[in-house]
């Protein structure tokens, strides 16, 4: 159990290799805690950007390993929210099926955050719920995920204050995974605006916290969304599940989106 929770906080503040070797420990020893484990090496293979595997891995994690929730984790960064979402809500409802809280909170927190992307009206019903299913828990990193939530679905609006006071709250955490995602979700806001000069802000700032090799596609999630080519040399080599070129075209499309939806609310 100790090399479990563990290897789950190294993950958390970024030391994945470290993590790795705990998940690979603990499943070897096919516990109570493999199902975790296995579902931690899923996990570790997103960030790494080895989606197809993380992909097959979640197919057989079963209920015991949190399958939705993984699926939904790979399935939205390759820009698709609606198989994204309805991993998350599948997660969510077997979560409540199950008596687990916390699961079907945490579920909900990423749904919400992935629909915010989309359709601002929708997004407020989905953050709602994922505030209250959060309420009775204490769940620091899915209450992060709710409030960047809600600036992606104000993004291209006057979110800069609000996004000032996340990011000190997120510092002063140390999650390096909500750091990155903050970014990211700024990285939107900016791209909605068409703000240069910001997008390649955000991009070093971006590379910086990805470094280390794990979550380094979201700079290549950025150049998408901005319309901008990867320069050669300095893509993440993520394995998109069906290339960089779709995957490209579904986030410039959905800043597309909603730039022309404030334009038209104008």
């Amino acid at each position: 159990m100790a090399v479990y929770y563990l290897a789950k906080a190294q993950r958390d503040l970024g030391r994945t290799e470290e993590s790795r070797r705990g998940m690979q420990h603990v499943v070897a020893g096919a516990g109570r805690l493999a199902p975790n484990a296995r579902r931690g090496l899923a996990h570790l293979s997103r960030l790494a950007g080895d989606f197809p595997t993380a992909l097959e891995a979640a197919e057989n994690l079963g209920w015991e390993g949190r399958h939705h929730r993984v699926t939904g984790d790979v399935r939205w960064v390759q820009g698709d929210m609606t198989r994204g979402a309805q991993a998350f809500r599948a997660a969510r409802l077997e979560g409540e099926e199950h008596g687990k809280v916390g699961e079907a909170a945490m579920s909900q927190a990423m749904r919400a955050f992935t629909l915010a992307f989309t359709d601002p009206g929708i997004a407020d019903d989905e953050i709602d719920l994922a505030e209250r299913l959060l309420a009775p828990v204490d769940l620091r990193a899915a209450t992060l995920d709710v409030r960047i939530a809600a600036l992606l679905r104000d993004a291209g609006t006057g979110i800069d204050d609000r996004a000032q006071v996340l990011k000190a709250e997120i510092d002063a955490s140390g999650l390096a995974f909500a750091q990155a995602k903050l970014e990211l979700a700024l990285a939107f806001h900016h791209a909605v605006l068409g703000d240069h000069d910001r997008i390649a802000t955000g991009i070093g700032r971006l590379r910086e916290l990805t470094r280390e090799g794990y979550y380094a596609y979201y700079v290549d999630i950025a150049h998408f969304m901005a319309g901008l080519p990867v320069p050669d040399g300095t893509g993440s080599r993520a394995q998109w599940l069906d290339g960089a070129g779709p995957t490209s075209d579904r986030w410039r499309n959905l800043v597309m989106s909603r730039r022309r939806s404030l334009q038209s609310a104008r």
